[in-house]
């Protein structure tokens, strides 16, 4: 069991801030320049170059079966790329279609962090605060009493994670947010609060808590009524693992029986695995068209104002793959900002990155293990910031 463990939490920590450099900016075709000193022409016909290179890419990881997913890519909030590749559900023949929707595994965290500084902005609460301060019953006081939303949202906590043996004998009992407390709650801390980073699930799910406490509805009735629902999301949701959902990936993971992910392991749907439903820090789903959608809420500033869009996707601490900011990883390539977030598990690997300075969006969702894909990825990082 403890190799399973293992085996999840590695992908949990696969790239959570990797991610790709943007295309450059451009004018429409008018013989103006753009920030490159280039013409409109000049760009889009690079554009135009660059994606018939992804989609070459694209199509030959398909081929070899490496690659099951869908990709956009979009540009000014218009999708300039969209194609899905491989099965959604092999036992049924179902292919993936662009509006499948796909487990998001650690994006997730995204929505958390806006609905902490929607409260924030309404002054329900401040970064500083502890979590003493709103969850006074959390089990361990000594704990609460010194941990605060900052570091929860930055991974600094110290918290470790929910995802132990015992959860994973009892994740189809696991139905709330507060049913994950017993998994990490009783855990001491990895170091003091502030003084190291380590990613957190069980920080997330206690960001949850405080969501429910505040705002008087579930973790999740909030994310729907104040993200999903404003940001027009009708296909993002932590769907119940009983619940038959229409055009919902089946994840594929070469994870075998004794927790160990190995190249020469038959694929196999990784439900037996799955928790019951997706949590504050994760295993929720989504589409290509809604994240560009959630993209869209966050920079038109329909989710939160300009200064707390700028608070949450701000670094805030140096992390091993770059700048972590409240729920978001922020980082340069190529001297490009983006901001955003990845989700890795069994059977499930997904990418959302927002350009700042040219206004790309570039959205990858797989139902293949991580291992699998993130070099894809990096391969399309190459193409997509070619000049």
């Amino acid at each position: 069991m403890h190799a399973i463990i293992s085996f999840i939490l590695a992908f949990t920590l696969l790239a959570a801030f990797d991610a790709p450099p943007t295309l450059m900016s451009e004018t429409s075709a008018t013989g103006k320049t753009d920030a490159t000193g280039k013409t409109g022409a000049t760009v889009e016909t690079s554009e135009a170059a660059r994606l018939k290179e992804l989609e070459a890419l694209l199509e030959r990881a398909a081929a070899a079966d490496t690659f099951s997913g869908a990709v956009l890519v979009a540009r000014d909030g218009t999708p300039v790329f969209k194609k899905a590749y491989g099965m959604a559900n092999q036992e049924k023949r179902a292919a993936n279609h662009t509006d499948t929707k796909f487990n998001l595994g650690s994006m997730n965290k995204m929505f958390t962090s806006v609905a902490v500084a929607q409260l924030a902005e309404r002054g329900k609460l401040s970064y500083d605060d502890t979590i003493a301060k709103h969850l006074p019953d959390y089990p361990d006081k000594e704990v609460a009493a010194k941990v605060t939303i900052h570091q929860l949202l930055t991974h600094t906590s110290g918290l470790g994670n929910y995802m132990t043996d015992a959860w994973v004998e009892n994740r189809a009992k696991i139905k709330t947010v507060a049913d994950l407390l017993p998994y990490f709650a009783a855990q001491p801390l990895k170091f003091a609060p502030g003084t190291s980073w380590q990613y957190s699930n069980a920080g997330f799910v206690v960001l949850g808590l405080i969501v429910e406490k505040l705002s008087g509805q579930s973790y999740y009735d909030y994310v729907r009524a104040h993200i999903f629902k404003p940001a027009g999301m009708r296909d993002t949701d932590s769907y119940e693992s009983t619940s038959d959902v229409a055009n919902l990936a089946v994840g594929y993971t070469r994870m075998g029986a004794d927790g160990r992910g190995r190249p020469e392991n038959p694929r196999r749907p990784n439900t037996f695995w799955l928790p019951f439903k997706g949590s504050p820090a994760g295993g929720g789903y989504s589409t290509l068209e809604d994240m560009l959608k959630f993209d869209r809420a966050l920079r038109t500033h329909k989710l939160l104002n300009a200064k707390f869009t700028e608070l949450i996707t701000q670094g805030k601490v140096d992390a091993p793959f770059g700048k972590y900011a409240y729920g978001f990883g922020d980082s340069r390539v190529n001297g490009k900002r983006y901001v955003g977030h990845n989700g890795g598990a069994p059977g499930t690997a997904a990418q959302f990155e927002s350009y700042t300075d040219t206004g790309y969006t570039l959205v990858v969702l797989a139902n293949y293990d991580p291992p699998a894909v993130m070099p894809l990825i990096r391969e399309i990082e190459g193409i997509v910031t070619k000049d």
